[in-house]
């Protein structure tokens, strides 16, 4: 069974032109890749744990 891609939670646009307007290019990899999207979701677990050690179900930006 193949693995299901997973959505990615950043705007690839977007990406491209933050990277772009710091005088750099982008690879493809950094954007078709799980990587990316696996970091973004790493730190939005964090949040959430932290978040929910503090009694809260709001993640707010103090957890970040």
């Amino acid at each position: 069974m193949a693995k299901k891609a997973t959505e990615p939670l950043f705007v690839k646009s977007k990406v491209r032109e933050y990277i772009k307007g710091k005088e750099c290019n982008t690879s493809s990899g950094i954007l078709d890749g799980d990587t990316f999207n696996g970091i973004i979701m790493g730190i939005l677990d964090k949040a959430i744990n932290r978040a929910k050690a503090n009694n809260r179900k709001t993640v707010k930006a103090r957890d970040l």
